[in-house]
């Protein structure tokens, strides 16, 4: 059996909630399985919650206040674990914050935007700069922060999830940043790609109409859970987890993909446009 690796409390909020509810557990001496039977989850979305990996639903918080006697304390502090969780995003990103962390595959279309997963600092930081006109420097910052961290998933050793994107060709040629930073920011996509972290495809500017113009899309599949649907506009977000309408999504998102280059075209495309933008001639 491996080594019992050690939570740091001091690391974040989700981490110190984490480790004081495993000292708990232990102190009661009981294991991941004994404290988690009567509810409707398992040990392993118990030990994902004590190391800080995954939030506290509050039916779970009730049940472990219950069998340790703790008087309500995990509880009442779910919704401080959860705030600093989503810190730098909306109230109505949480679920998706998380879902992408377990999800198996992540597929995506944002027609107007570089999505969020693939963006570069400077990228976010223009788009969140837009959207905040009148924002400090410091909320800026801790936005776009967020953003950023979102991207570990494509870390060296991360096996999952495996990200399909795709990409209008006009996101290659009427960029939101002046030419050196979009060549940086799609020379970051080519090299997700060349990685094997990502495969992008290009959706041609004259492909006609498609099932998905109304807007983004992001369907994620898990290995335990039902698929979801997340959708995006300017000031909220929606997931869908009705079996009905997600499978809707899948058929316009298959379809979609239908009509857009191949991926091996698609990568030579997001090569060129940013060799472009590095000589100045992405109007040409």
């Amino acid at each position: 059996m491996g080594q019992r690796k050690d939570i740091d409390g001091s690391a974040s909020v989700p981490t110190f909630y984490g480790k004081e509810l495993r000292w708990k557990r232990e102190e009661a001496g009981l294991t991941l399985t004994q404290l988690v039977e009567g509810s409707f989850y398992g040990p392993s979305h118990l030990s994902e919650i004590e190391r800080g990996e995954r939030r506290m639903p509050a039916e779970l918080a009730s049940h472990v206040d219950r069998v340790l006697g703790t008087d309500g304390f995990f509880q009442r502090r779910c919704e401080d674990v959860r705030n600093a969780r989503r810190r730098g995003h909306a109230r109505y990103f949480e679920r998706v914050l998380e879902a992408e962390k377990h999800a198996e595959s992540i597929e995506e279309w944002c027609p107007t935007l570089i999505p969020g997963l693939l963006q570069t600092d400077a990228y976010a930081r223009s788009l969140v700069r837009a959207a905040m006109p009148l924002a400090s420097d410091d909320e800026v910052e801790e936005k776009v922060s967020a953003r950023m961290a979102r991207a570990r998933l494509f870390e060296e050793d991360h096996k999952k999830p495996m990200y399909w994107a795709i990409l209008s060709e006009v996101l290659l040629r009427q960029p939101v940043l002046a030419s050196p930073q979009s060549a940086e920011q799609l020379a970051h996509i080519v090299a997700l790609a060349k990685r094997r972290r990502i495969i992008p495809q290009v959706l041609p500017w004259n492909c006609g109409p498609h099932p998905l113009m109304m807007g983004m899309a992001k369907l994620m599949n898990f290995p335990d859970a039902p698929p979801l649907v997340y959708l995006e506009s300017q000031h909220s977000g929606d997931t869908i987890d009705d079996p009905a309408l997600v499978n809707e999504y899948r058929r316009s998102y298959d379809l979609l993909r239908a009509a857009a280059l191949p991926p091996e075209a698609s990568l030579a495309l997001i090569e060129r446009a940013a060799e472009d933008h590095r000589h100045g001639k992405h109007g040409n």
